[in-house]
């Protein structure tokens, strides 16, 4: 379980394929995290498998580079990073899992005040799950949804987040990981199961 609150940003330092997935090497000071740990990068839920001093590994399957924008990390990709919840820890941002949805496309950029306006465009299937005022999750950064408009919607990136994730250098065709809102998911699939579909 995240956040969405990014507290670091890691760089792609290694990739090496397998059969049916990969593995990738990010240079990042996390603190102690032990193999085993779950971690969040831009959004997508790994495992770290290898860790020394200033970086870690992770393994992607076949299904995750399938859905996510993994499949086009290189060397020197930054990624957003953010290590799970503890108990006790304050949850300031959304329901994350880490379970990417899709990805999505920016279709649009545009300033707005001190902040960035970004217009997203998500899958056709995924778009009863965006609500104006609702939460989306964009490599891995939880942010609210401005309006809607079919499978587009808006989002503002603030100042602060401009800075500290990888969204300030996003630009206009730039593919993100997009995770709907954890409970507009369920909503959604009980009110599927109730119509019998």
């Amino acid at each position: 379980m995240f956040t969405g609150i990014v507290t670091h940003i890691g760089s792609v330092r290694r990739v090496a394929a397998g059969a049916g997935g990969a593995r990738f090497e990010i240079a990042a000071d996390v603190g102690t995290m032990p193999v085993g740990a779950s971690i969040a990068c831009s959004g997508v839920c790994l495992t770290v498998v290898e860790r020394a001093p200033g970086w870690f590994g992770v393994e992607a399957s076949a299904e995750t580079l399938s859905k996510t924008t993994a499949s086009g990390w290189r060397d020197g990709t930054r990624l957003n990073l953010e290590r799970p919840l503890k108990v006790g820890d304050e949850l300031g941002g959304g329901f994350v899992l880490g379970h990417v949805d899709a990805v999505a496309g920016v279709v649009a950029r545009r300033g707005d005040g001190d902040s960035v306006r970004l217009t997203v465009q998500g899958p056709a299937s995924l778009r009863h799950l965006f609500a104006p005022k609702g939460s989306v999750t964009l490599d891995g950064v939880a942010l609210t949804i401005n309006e809607v408009d079919g499978a587009h919607f808006g989002v503002n990136i603030i100042p602060h987040t401009l800075a500290v994730t990888t969204l300030g250098q996003v630009a206009i065709g730039d593919r993100l990981n997009l995770e709907a809102d954890p409970l507009a998911r369920y909503v959604a699939r009980i009110a599927e199961v109730q119509r019998g579909t």
